[in-house]
């Protein structure tokens, strides 16, 4: 039997500011530094994918949850394009938000390799669904698995993230416990 904590405190992940108008550069430091309660101070470089754009990564550390908890406070302004990974620990699953203007929100879990999980209530549904509406065909099975997946944020994406090869990384911490 374990100890009294079951879960891991704490984890880590990244931040990527896939797109951001310069206006709002100094807004999303902001927010990241009210969310981790550390000093972010992203070093911003041009984003060869969208003309006038700006791109930062940065890594966190700080306890489970943090991931959403960031992802929910930089979905306030809908220009940006982003991502937000928070790294599985013991007894907890990671997960990826992706944010595309034009798509939302998109949540999925991921494993410690980076592949995002379907699980099994999730299948289930999918496939009683199209049983439900009549349509079990491969067509329609496949569109509902590309919707779990995030298919469409990361076809949307993609373009975003190659400019990303070579930029600085920079830690930030938020306090554990």
């Amino acid at each position: 039997m374990r100890g009294t904590s079951q879960f891991a405190d704490a984890t880590s992940g990244v931040v990527y500011i896939h797109a951001s108008p310069a206006a709002l550069c100094p807004h999303i430091e902001w927010t990241l530094s009210s969310t981790l309660k550390s000093p972010a101070q992203l070093r911003w470089t041009a984003q060869p994918a969208a003309s006038g754009q700006l791109r930062a990564t940065t890594e966190w550390a700080g306890p489970v949850g943090t991931g959403s908890k960031i992802a929910n406070a930089l979905r306030a302004w809908p220009v940006l394009r982003f991502e937000v990974t928070e790294d599985p620990s013991e007894g907890v699953d990671g997960e990826r938000y992706s944010f595309v203007p034009s798509l939302g929100l998109w949540c999925g879990a991921m494993s410690a390799n980076g592949d995002v999980m379907v699980g099994e209530m999730r299948l289930r549904e999918i496939v009683r669904l199209a049983r439900e509406r009549g349509r079990y065909g491969p067509a329609e099975i496949a569109a509902e698995m590309d919707r779990a997946l995030g298919t469409a944020w990361d076809d949307d994406l993609e373009p975003f993230r190659s400019g990303s090869e070579g930029a600085e990384v920079t830690w930030l911490r938020r306090d554990v416990g």
